[in-house]
């Protein structure tokens, strides 16, 4: 193993300022992805066009999250962190001031290239943290996650007004680019590089390639192609909630914000305390399996609930399951990865979720405008069946990180 970078004291330090980065860059995120249902049709945009601005972001991230976690692994992740971050803030400004929905895709996809630098943020916790600590690392790194989404969408419900039309959004999405800057900063003041000298390979070394080596591997394979089979499903349900929620209650941005406010709470909840105490009682791969079982319920209940009460029981189902899951997997590759390519390798993962969100969306679109409002749910949940084949795999494969 190649030892961190920084002495303990620094190390804590860096833990505590990589947190508040990611919390304060996922509050921009958050607040605006409820949003967005909302903002398209001021533009008087059709279901499949609210779910393309979804995607146009994905494909975005899936062309940036491989460039970013691979350049931050030969120049370290504090530049790779400061340009990606700054440049989201710039992207929610502008797409504040969109003057019709074509522009408001291209922002879109422009917002997800600079977003895609999660792998470099999870490299970044991965060099302080021994590899025994990874699955609760990742968790609290998750937890983090979650407590943006809390507050993001509140904030964003709170200050939308939709009666505005498109100018209703302007405030909430300039808070979001205000929130993305301040992360920014944050890292320019606070961080220093967390990327140890010894794991950049010499100059003129073979590297094999990385789809190759990724997918080739018994852990790693399996593991992203269980990322993109659940976010598949998942991101669909994201790109189609507001008008589902919509169409089955009645709800708008308000309701919205609050239901991702309770959630998000769970999930930080769940994330930072439940999720490592797991992988530590019955090891990262046996955890992931539990997590998937609870996103199949979850989803299952949520989309055939009466009522919203039992939707949001099934909603926090499935916060509990991506709380588990998540972090387990993000641990297992990080453990099975060289040193070297930690950033590498986590954004091949990263790029599969952000590939799985460009389809996802667009079929739960179709799904919705096609065959029901309920059609994404029942999605969703039967694409967990084979997710939890390849984590059985991964369990009988891997006795040691299992």
């Amino acid at each position: 193993m190649i030892p961190s970078v920084l002495a303990p004291a620094e190390e804590r330090r860096a833990l505590i300022v990589l947190l508040a980065v990611i919390y304060l860059m996922i509050a921009g995120f958050g607040l605006v992805i409820p949003l967005l249902p909302f903002f398209a049709k001021a533009f008087h945009a059709s279901a499949w066009q609210v779910t393309l601005l979804f995607s146009a972001f994905s494909v975005g991230q899936f062309i940036g999250e491989p460039i970013w976690g691979k350049l931050s692994d030969r120049i370290g992740r504090r530049p790779v962190m400061i340009a990606t971050i700054a440049m989201v803030g710039v992207s929610y400004a502008a797409l504040a001031f969109a003057p019709n929905i074509a522009v408001a895709f291209a922002i879109r996809f422009l917002t997800g290239i600079f977003a895609g630098n999660i792998s470099t943020l999870q490299g970044a916790m991965a060099d302080i943290t021994p590899p025994e600590k990874r699955a609760q690392r990742m968790g609290i790194m998750g937890a983090a996650f979650s407590a943006g989404f809390t507050t993001g969408p509140a904030i964003g419900g709170f200050l939308a007004q939709p009666s505005r039309g498109a100018l209703g959004f302007q405030l909430p999405l300039l808070v979001a680019a205000g929130f993305a800057l301040a992360s920014a900063l944050a890292v320019v003041f606070l961080v220093r590089e967390t990327r140890p000298k010894t794991a950049v390979p010499p100059r003129g070394q073979v590297r094999t390639p990385r789809l190759q080596e990724g997918f080739g591997h018994p852990i790693i394979g399996r593991v992203v192609m269980i990322s993109f089979i659940v976010v598949v499903g998942f991101a669909g349900i994201e790109a189609t909630y507001g008008l589902w929620t919509e169409a089955r209650f009645g709800w708008g941005p308000k309701q919205i914000g609050a239901a991702f406010m309770g959630i998000g709470l769970l999930g930080a909840v769940c994330q930072g305390w439940l999720s490592g105490r797991l992988a530590r009682r019955y090891g990262e791969a046996r955890t992931l399996m539990g997590g998937l079982a609870f996103m199949g319920v979850g989803i299952a209940t949520q989309g055939l609930a009466p009522t919203w009460p039992i939707a949001i029981v099934g909603f926090a189902l499935v916060c509990i399951g991506q709380s588990i899951c998540f972090p387990n997997i993000s641990a297992l590759i990080s453990r099975a990865a060289p040193p070297d390519r930690q950033g590498e390798m986590l954004g091949l993962n990263m790029s599969g979720m952000a590939a799985a969100r460009i389809g996802g969306p667009v079929a739960a679109g179709a799904l919705f405008s096609m065959v029901s409002v309920g059609a994404p749910f029942a999605f969703s949940a039967v694409l967990v069946l084979p997710a939890l084949w390849f984590a059985a795999m991964v369990v009988k494969r891997s006795p040691r990180l299992a």
